[in-house]
């Protein structure tokens, strides 16, 4: 395949298909690229900005792809299919983005499309949503899963794997299987226990509401991804129900150790268990990018004067760094700070912090 000369279709143009539309068309802006969606508004801002060259009302005008790209919701994937496979050329490396294999695989078994289909899941995400949030930056240096199975060949394999890496991203290469074990303990289940830290928390819940007020810090840290979506991980869940369960299982059984020390006073165990967990945690690279979300917050003490906290964030403002949000943080058990500036990205959030230090802020680094 010649990547300057290439047609590309995507069915599903919201964040994570709108951005790796983009990405092509900064990488290869002389790509033809084709999409198709439910949604007519995502469409039009597409072809107003440049990022598809045309819009199609239907998959059957895909059939000289060189990629198709499935970015709708699964179930919406798995019955574009049969269309496909009716129009799918030999050359053509079909591949999706979703975050559990097993039912595509499936579906693609049953549709005769394994010499074609090479699963994909780029490892990012956004509080928001829609082709709005698209991003031609998204995927850049973010880990991109590549899942072949063992019959589609190499060749597409490596083809894939290099178009990837062309827009930036880093492809890591794992069987369908072996992602869903990864996903689940890294993604899955931990969605699944912020939930139920938060539910437990609601249901001590008293009347003035203080349990909320108080709940900052670590908390708000660790439960932060309780906010997503309900629908999304509903079906998330019961797409990859056999390693979800097993983690949970798990992971109860870590509970249950711990339960254990403390009922029989066992200093040892205690300790071991959190020193285990700091040391593991610890050797986590600092600001590599997860399938979980990352927030980039600075917080630095500011007195409790006028103009205080409008002065720092005007230092921000005049160095021409984007601030995505400020906060004030009234619980500060783990020594935060009392204003929180949150950023977009890493980058501007070191930037902010060697700014606020040079003018002698006390910032703190998350």
């Amino acid at each position: 395949m010649n990547d300057k000369h290439l047609q590309i279709g995507f069915v599903g143009l919201g964040l994570i298909g709108g951005s790796i539309a983009k990405s092509i068309r900064r990488s290869f802006p002389e790509t033809e690229i084709l999409g198709f969606d439910v949604d007519q508004n995502a469409l039009s801002l597409a072809l107003a900005d440049n990022t598809i060259s045309s819009s199609v009302t239907s998959i059957e005008a895909m059939g000289n792809c060189d990629y198709i790209f499935l970015c709708a919701p699964v179930h919406y994937n798995i019955a574009y299919l049969p269309i496909i496979k009716g129009i799918i050329n030999d050359d053509c490396i079909l591949t999706d983005v979703g975050s559990v294999k097993s039912d595509i695989y499936k579906a693609i078994h049953d549709n005769k499309l394994q010499d074609y289909f090479i699963g994909g899941h780029p490892m990012v995400g956004s509080e928001r949503s829609g082709f709005e949030a698209a991003s031609d930056r998204l995927i850049e240096n973010a880990y991109y899963f590549v899942t072949p199975s063992s019959t589609v060949s190499a060749s597409k394999v490596e083809t894939l794997r290099t178009f990837l890496e062309d827009l930036g991203a880093i492809p890591i290469i794992y069987s369908p299987e072996r992602h869903d074990e990864i996903t689940a303990y890294i993604s899955h289940i931990p969605h699944v226990i912020a939930s139920s830290l938060v539910n437990l928390v609601s249901n001590e819940e008293d009347e003035a509401g203080m349990l909320k007020q108080l709940a900052a810090g670590g908390f708000k840290d660790i439960t932060r991804i309780a906010s997503s979506n309900p629908v999304v991980w509903e079906h998330i869940l019961l797409s990859n129900p056999v390693n979800v369960v097993n983690g949970l299982k798990k992971f109860a059984n870590e509970i249950d150790e711990m339960i254990n020390a403390i009922e029989n006073d066992n200093a040892k165990g205690i300790y071991d268990f959190f020193d285990h967990a700091k040391n593991y945690r610890n050797s986590i690279p600092e600001h590599a990018t997860g399938v979980i979300r990352m927030n980039y917050d600075v917080y630095l003490d500011i007195p409790d004067e006028p103009n205080a906290l409008a002065t720092a964030v005007s230092h921000i403002g005049e160095a021409g760094i984007n601030l995505k949000n400020i906060g004030i943080t009234h619980n500060r058990e783990d020594n935060e700070g009392v204003l929180r500036l949150s950023f977009y990205d890493n980058e501007s959030a070191v930037s902010a912090a060697d700014l606020l230090k040079k003018l002698e802020y006390q910032v703190y680094e998350r």
